[in-house]
């Protein structure tokens, strides 16, 4: 069998094409039914994101399997076999395990150490295991990139680095406050990254939410989103003390926050209150930062964070590709090892015959035993079976993975005189090579 990946992705396809074949939960369960009917794949698992839907399949023919899936993908998606060749990009072999393990670990994404794709892969791959559409070598496969994907994030800390500005503001705000559970925010303009902002910081724990829109209808639809209160917009200055996070992204030509009324609500205010200004122009004084008590940042010291966060991320993938690299290294040699596992338990099974006759000849010999004694003797002879297949057991395993492995099954087969029906559980993964487009 052979290991294969095709699909298309935000590097490949533009939105308009990617969202063709974005399937939904129910559209996914169609897409496997007729998955299901190609003789051409043993196994599959569909990954379908917003920025990539990718089939990975073991397959006894490459070719054959990888115009059959981009045969029904172009039905499905109504694409041209030319748009095909130009959106769709297919791996074979050891560059379909590089490629999950990168895609699982945010190394793939649009956005560096992105964390949302290592649920999406774990999603597809549990969906596989209800609708029985993977194999050993393929579960075995999506288990590992998922496990890969946690430690890379846990030990490089790639995705702790702020890289939006609604994000790397979430975070100043954390910087502050510590612990969201007790904050409450008020967003003044519900503007795009505002909103974004917002969701990051509901997300993390800030359970009260006032809303202030200049369209108190809109301001009414953000906030019944966030579960939150809608304010008029003449009204909002007086609802300063109460908020903890303020957040301004209107389309205002001036300040809709001035220094004097900041100042009047501080004198009266023990905790700090944070300014997040999003707009441009800026919707807030800057002379606020010389306040005692008032923390606000702009825009431009937003995308500074962001920049730092970017050069933080790129650090951290170097030290994930190692591990990455490590990684694709230990699952090539465990594939390798599965061409020799028929010979294995062949050599096991003929090693607990043997041993059984001896057994009972030595028994008839003794005639009649104490079960302490017979205990000791059966213990003794498992132990030297087991002993003895040992070494050539796991120097098999050792050399699976190599040019010679196959020889060295062969080698073992004929001098242990071993009987057994070859699976066909090889899977072919060094020697191919990967195809763009």
């Amino acid at each position: 069998m052979y290991l294969i990946t095709l699909g298309i992705n935000h590097r490949t396809a533009p939105v308009e094409v990617r969202e063709r074949l974005a399937f939904s939960s129910s559209e996914i369960q169609s897409v496997i039914a007729d998955l299901k009917q190609l003789p051409s794949l043993n196994s599959f698992i569909v990954l379908s994101t917003c920025n990539r839907t990718e089939i990975y399949a073991t397959v006894p023919q490459v070719d054959k399997g990888i115009c059959d899936i981009k045969k029904y993908l172009c039905k499905r998606a109504q694409l041209s076999g030319d748009e095909a060749n130009c959106y769709f990009q297919f791996w074979t072999g050891e560059e379909v395990v590089d490629h999950l393990f990168r895609v699982t670990a945010g190394l793939d994404s649009m956005i560096l150490g992105e964390t949302e794709i290592q649920g999406q892969v774990n999603d597809a791959y549990q969906f596989a295991c209800s609708m029985k559409t993977g194999d050993r070598v393929l579960n075995t496969f999506f288990q590992e990139a998922i496990r890969l994907g946690k430690r890379i994030r846990t030990e490089t800390g790639i995705d702790q680095h702020p890289v939006s500005v609604s994000y790397a503001a979430v975070e100043l705000v954390r910087s502050t406050f510590g612990n969201l559970s007790e904050c409450s925010v008020l967003i003044i303009g519900a503007g795009e990254m505002g909103e974004l902002a917002l969701k990051h910081l509901v997300a993390r724990g800030v359970k009260t939410v006032l809303v202030s829109n200049r369209s108190f209808y809109r301001a009414c639809i953000l906030a019944q989103e966030y579960g939150g209160e809608s304010i008029r917009y003449d009204h909002f200055l007086s609802k300063l003390d109460q908020a903890d996070i303020v957040i301004g992204c209107t389309a205002a030509a001036h300040f809709v926050i001035h220094a004097e009324k900041v100042r009047s609500v501080m004198s009266e205010r023990k905790r700090p209150l944070f300014f997040i200004d999003i707009a441009v122009p800026r919707d807030i004084d800057p002379a606020i930062k010389e306040i005692p008590g008032a923390v606000l940042y702009d825009i431009d010291d937003l995308e500074q964070v962001v920049l730092e966060g970017m050069d933080d991320r790129r650090k951290a993938a170097l030290a994930a590709e190692e591990m990455l690299q490590n990684a694709v290294d230990e699952f090539l040699n465990w594939v390798g090892t599965l061409a020799v596992i028929p010979t294995i338990r062949a050599l096991k099974q003929k090693g607990n015959v043997i041993l059984e006759e001896e057994l009972r000849h030595c028994f008839n010999r003794l005639g009649e035993t104490n079960p302490r004694t017979e205990k000791l003797i059966r213990s003794m002879a498992h132990s030297i079976v087991n002993k003895l297949l040992h070494t050539p057991t796991v120097r098999l395993k050792e050399y699976a993975s190599s040019d010679d492995g196959e020889l060295y099954g062969k080698v073992l087969e004929k001098l242990f005189d071993l009987s057994h029906q070859c699976e066909n559980q090889e899977i072919v993964l060094a020697g191919t090579e990967r195809s763009d487009r």
